[in-house]
Formats: structure tokens, sequence, C-alpha cells
């Protein structure tokens, strides 16, 4: 399977990172001596089932390396815009792509084994889209204090990941689905209206179960999907705020010691 590895954000005066990044890329921030995505395309390495990689909004100038590359690609701007631009270009690499592993540069605590257990356990279906998903206890314990938020539901307590699979049609094709997903971006109630008011009811009261919750915004959108509860906590552990910049570079670092 080919991955688009998304690096294009750009903390922002007023956002949490800035005052790390100062104007440059999140996923060049130091994780325990390498850039944050650094980590990510060591993974991408590692891993038996990925192929080839294309990196969105960065430049093969930035020092960072892997030998999957297969092209760079610039910030198209919004994150679903790097994501389509990004399977266009693995699609003109390989016109026999079915799926892509869509992974953020900002989850440096992930390995190769993590990534084949990802693409392996989507395999196991031929859905449109896959989204992972960490249960409550299983980030709580791998990562004490990184105050994720979870959704809760009436089966399970998850936070979502980071890494997931999406048919490559899907993300080019579809444009009237896509075309609804950008619009409502920036508006709460037309997200809302996405999976259906109804749903969201369930949701808040915790009477629908994960597998419910998946299937019914799946079928609102006119799309097949699957979640997949993620036995890896780093799939997650993605880096947003300060605290959860401290917290994994020392985990990072105790890794790098052996500890």
């Amino acid at each position: 399977m080919d991955a688009v590895v998304t690096a294009g954000g750009i903390p922002q005066p007023g956002e949490p990172l800035y005052d790390y990044t100062r104007g440059q890329s999140k996923a060049l921030l130091d994780v325990a001596g390498k850039p944050m995505i650094q980590w990510v395309l060591d993974a991408l390495s590692a891993a038996r089932s990925v192929e080839n990689v294309v990196v969105m909004g960065l430049g093969e100038d930035t020092g960072v390396s892997c030998p999957k590359v297969r092209a760079w690609v610039p910030n198209q701007g919004e994150m679903l815009e790097n994501i389509r631009h990004g399977v266009i270009r693995v699609i003109g690499l390989n016109p026999a792509t079915r799926h892509v592993l869509l992974v953020s540069s900002d989850i440096p605590a992930i390995t190769g084994e993590m990534v084949d257990w990802v693409v392996d356990a989507a395999m196991q279906s031929d859905d449109d889209v896959y989204y992972n998903v960490i249960e409550r206890s299983v980030m709580e314990k791998r990562y004490p204090g990184s105050k994720r938020s979870f959704t809760r539901l009436k089966d399970i307590d998850v936070c979502g990941g980071d890494m997931n699979v999406v048919r490559a049609k899907t993300a080019t094709g579809n444009d009237a689905m896509w075309s609804r997903i950008i619009a409502a971006r920036k508006n709460v109630f037309k997200q809302a209206a996405l999976i259906g008011y109804d749903t969201l009811i369930l949701l808040a009261l915790r009477m629908i179960t994960l597998d419910q919750a998946v299937k019914t915004a799946a079928s609102r959108l006119g799309i097949t999907g699957r979640a997949i509860v993620c036995p890896y906590a780093e799939v997650g552990m993605d880096v947003d705020k300060p605290h959860q910049l401290e917290l994994v570079r020392e985990d990072m670092a105790r890794r790098g010691r052996g500890a």
C-alpha cells in the first residue's frame, strides 16, 4: 500500500504551538534529536506493507529523508485538500492503487510494526474509509496526562487515531461528498447535519455503539466505512499542544536510551 504523509500544518499566532514553531512547520519540531516527521518516515521505511510515500506540505530541502518517498508536494492549504492532492499524486505514481494509507506527521511514536498492523487490519474488508480509534484505557495507560478528548459511546470511550486508510477513488472522485465536507469544516451546524442531528442526540445520550455511529455517518455521506479499535496508543498520540509535545519528547528520549 502507498502512503500519504500530511505535513502542511504551520501554527499561527495565538495557537498552542506557535511559541515553539514561530512560523515554521510543526512537522519539523525537534523530538528526541530528530524532526518529528522523521520518526514517522522511519516507521514507514520499516513497514513491510508500505511501498511508496508522498509527503504533503514539505520540500525535499528540509533535511528529512525516507527511501520510499517518491514525491514532495507543496502545501495545498486545508487538510482535506492536502489529502486529495496527495492521493492524486499516489495514483499518478501507481494507477493500480486501490487504497491509500493516510498518516499525520505529528505522531512520532509510531513504529513499522504499528503501521503494518493498521494496514493488515483495514484490508480484512473492502470499504471506502477505515478510521482508527483508541480506547480510553489504552491511551491513558500508555500516556497518562496526555489529556486527549474522548467520545463516549454506548459500548466504548474512544479518541481518534491519526493513521487511517481510504479508498483512492473515494478521496479523489466523490466530488459531492467532499464539497459537503469542505463546506462544513468551519460551521458546527453544517458538521452536525453531515451525520444527522438524530445521531448527535444518540451520541450525547450514549445510546449508540461505535459500529452503529460509523455506519450511520458513512451512510449519510454515501460511502462505506469501518471503525478499527487500534491497540496502539501511539497511533492517536498526536502533538497538538505544548504539554503533549513535552510528553512525547520525554517518551521518545527514553526509547532512545532503551529505557
